[in-house]
């Protein structure tokens, strides 16, 4: 069973405990910097939104990628970025319509999610359960829920 990332921005409070995770787990640090995923503040608007890679079906970055750098993981889906292939020439950060692969200057390479593993600690470390990891044919559910919801009083037209 694939598992995908769910974001739920309205329970986000704005805390960073994610992208602390995320640096912590890959980087060793804690540093927002160096995490792969980000909370992006809306001042004007008063809420957070957290965003990361989506593990595209497409997945542009893999195919952008010169060198084959970028593989899939069958297991978690995860588009995975090896080091020891990576040249560090940025393509698969322009082929990103997302904006979620990132070049590392420390290194010379490119860092995306790659879910951990199967077991994000982006996830694990979300105190309101803004970020889940669930069964990915689960994610659009919630989202339909509420469309429902909203429009469930409203008069059909045929």
């Amino acid at each position: 069973m694939q598992k995908a990332l769910l974001i739920d921005p309205g329970k986000c409070t704005g805390c960073r405990q994610c992208e602390m995770a995320c640096s912590f787990e890959k980087e060793g640090v804690f540093n927002p910097a160096k995490s792969r995923i980000r909370v992006f503040d809306f001042h004007t608007e008063a809420r957070f939104v957290p965003y990361t890679c989506t593990q595209c079906e497409q997945a542009w970055c893999k195919t952008a990628c010169p060198v084959g750098a970028i593989t899939l993981d069958a297991r978690t889906g995860a588009k995975i970025v090896h080091d020891n292939h990576c040249v560090g020439c940025k393509v698969c950060t322009i082929a990103c319509p997302f904006g979620t692969v990132n070049y590392n200057v420390d290194t010379g390479k490119v860092v995306k999610c790659d879910l951990c593993g199967g077991n994000p600690a982006c996830a694990t470390a979300c105190p309101t359960n803004a970020i889940t990891y669930i069964d990915a044919e689960q994610t659009g559910y919630e989202r339909m829920r509420a469309w429902a919801a909203k429009t469930d009083n409203a008069p059909v037209v045929a």
